[in-house]
């Protein structure tokens, strides 16, 4: 936590020339500019047009805003690693406001009350959606928000792919992930189970489908070749959540090790631990600081008893024995062996690796270019080489996280969309982003965020969810820590600062105007306004006027 002892007194700039008088050569301009949560968000959420709506106590409104680009708040509230609160520039002051737990109270919310969006006219346009995970989820909402009719063929038992299947149930109760997946249905969505497509081509013709969007995600563990000898019980993570997920309880034996660094390898030790092992120890072959698994979630995992071996790699498995070989960094940070070797004692390896897609059965498809780690190449328009074939989420290159796969299928949707309609559409252009230096906070407000309760140690055996939810009270004063930054939230401070009335109120929500016959270019407006609404424009006129 930073000190809370900062000296906001504004400092006089002697070098900037002050240029009130008789001839004005700049004068105030209210725009907009891009808070750094907005630009930081891979679902492309407008965080903070909805917590303003929170901040009011205007809570369906909010979570209409949210769901405008992302469908599962009560999901993404407890699963996104909410790099929007990295970005936040409060962080600068105290600590940048906890958008991931207001999020999440929005969708319970939601969930409890039985909110849903309004169904809109058909467009008599019908889409394929192969894969029912966050990407193929997130584009079927949004494709049916636009009036066509969609239809999602998945090959499990249950959709929600990764959400399912690779999330422990003490993070993402499945209780609320299949509540939130309903409400896709309550739009017309069909969603086909155990409908594994072979043939994408044949699939689509014989359904008459206008559109295909390819959304596989990754659910195959990666394996390196660790020699095993005399019957060693090696899983990958993968199956092991899989498992875990449907009810099923593997037997691991008490001494578990995990070989890999990311967040599945903490779930996956989190997860041996609630299916009764007594040790569970993490292989790592970096040390924490190049650890890729999120630092919550590392913090969260060592409270509950799980052990790190950092700088360590697994050379093989021998029955119950591992041997570990200890690894250094060099000058580029890069791992290397030191020959260094250590026999530990464990009944079962997990391999948390990292996934990938299984897409042999795409190479049937003409045109259709997959890179040399299976992945599918798309355009900027998300589209194959083959027209009318779109891919989105972990199948794609890139970052493979939740919030990005659901901001692929908003992203897929429109772009469908617009083919659709014989279109392309074309990204609107981005404000400017306002750093915490942009802001003008003469006077603020210190305001500690709003902590979510938590279950105690010794009550996290079973897989109830670990981390509880923020009350009203709390969303509400959580919200109310936001800066506004980058837009007018109609605080006055340029009414009142004004010497001249030269700033004029247009109403609630209608912002303010500039009297230019009365306005001197004092720019106090500018100086006195918190979130930089306000650029001094140069008065053209006057600047050429005096030059003559």
């Amino acid at each position: 936590m930073k000190s809370l002892n900062h000296d906001m007194s504004p400092g006089v700039d002697l070098t900037k020339r002050q240029v009130t008088g008789a001839v004005r050569i700049s004068h105030p301009i209210y725009h907009d500019l891009l808070p750094p949560c907005n630009d930081a968000c891979p679902a492309g959420e407008d965080i903070q047009a909805w917590l303003a709506l929170a901040q009011a106590g205007d809570y369906r409104a909010a979570w209409q805003s949210l769901i405008a680009d992302n469908p599962f708040p009560a999901i993404h509230g407890r699963v996104c690693y909410h790099p929007c609160e990295t970005s936040c520039n409060r962080s600068e002051l105290d600590s940048g406001v906890s958008i991931h737990a207001v999020e999440r109270f929005l969708g319970d919310l939601a969930l409890e009350h039985g909110w849903t969006a309004k169904a809109v006219p058909s467009s008599g346009k019908r889409v394929l959606i192969v894969g029912a995970g966050p990407c193929g989820l997130s584009a079927a909402w949004h494709l049916a928000m636009r009036g066509h009719a969609v239809e999602i063929h998945e090959a499990g038992p249950v959709a929600g792919g990764m959400l399912h299947f690779g999330i422990p149930a003490y993070r993402l109760p499945r209780d609320v992930l299949h509540q939130e997946i309903a409400r896709l249905e309550t739009l017309g969505i069909r969603i086909l189970l155990n409908r594994k497509v072979e043939d994408v081509l044949l699939e689509q013709s014989n359904g008459r489908f206008d559109a295909v969007l390819l959304s596989i995600g990754a659910q195959v563990g990666r394996h390196i070749d660790i020699p095993a000898r005399d019957a060693a019980k090696v899983y990958d993570a993968v199956t092991l959540l899989r498992a875990a997920g449907i009810g099923e309880k593997p037997l691991l034996g008490r001494r578990v090790m995990i070989y890999g660094g990311g967040n599945t390898a903490i779930d996956a030790a989190r997860t041996a631990r609630r299916l009764g092992a007594d040790d569970a120890m993490i292989i790592y072959y970096r040390d924490r600081a190049h650890m890729t698994a999120l630092p919550f979630e590392t913090e969260e995992a060592l409270e509950e008893g799980i052990k790190i071996r950092w700088l360590s790699s697994i050379k093989e498995m021998d029955g119950q024995t591992i041997q570990v070989e200890k690894m250094a960094l060099d000058a580029d940070g890069k791992a290397q062996p030191t020959g260094e070797l250590e026999t530990l004692q464990a009944d079962t390896l997990i391999l948390a690796l990292g996934q990938t897609s299984d897409t042999g059965f795409l190479r049937s498809i003409p045109d259709l270019t997959l890179a040399p780690d299976g992945t599918v190449i798309v355009g900027e328009d998300m589209q194959t080489g083959h027209p009318g074939v779109f891919a989105g989420g972990d199948v794609t290159p890139g970052n493979r996280t939740v919030t990005t796969a659901t901001g692929h299928g908003k992203h897929a949707a429109r772009h469908i969309d617009a083919w659709l309609h014989g279109t392309t559409w074309q990204r609107p252009p981005r404000h400017s982003l306002v750093r915490f230096a942009d802001l003008h906070l003469p006077i603020y407000s210190d305001a500690l965020p709003s902590q979510q309760t938590s279950l105690a140690l010794d009550q996290r055996e079973g897989f109830a969810e670990v981390l509880g939810s923020l009350s009203a009270a709390q969303a509400q004063h959580e919200a109310r820590r936001c800066l506004s930054c980058g837009n007018c939230y109609e605080c006055d401070n340029c009414f009142a600062a004004c010497p001249e009335d030269a700033i004029i109120k247009l109403g609630p929500q209608a912002g303010y105007e500039v009297n230019m016959n009365l306005c001197t270019g004092c720019a106090v407006c500018f100086d006195q306004c918190p979130c930089h609404a306000i650029d001094m424009a140069a008065d053209a006129a006057a600047v050429a006027e005096r030059a003559q």
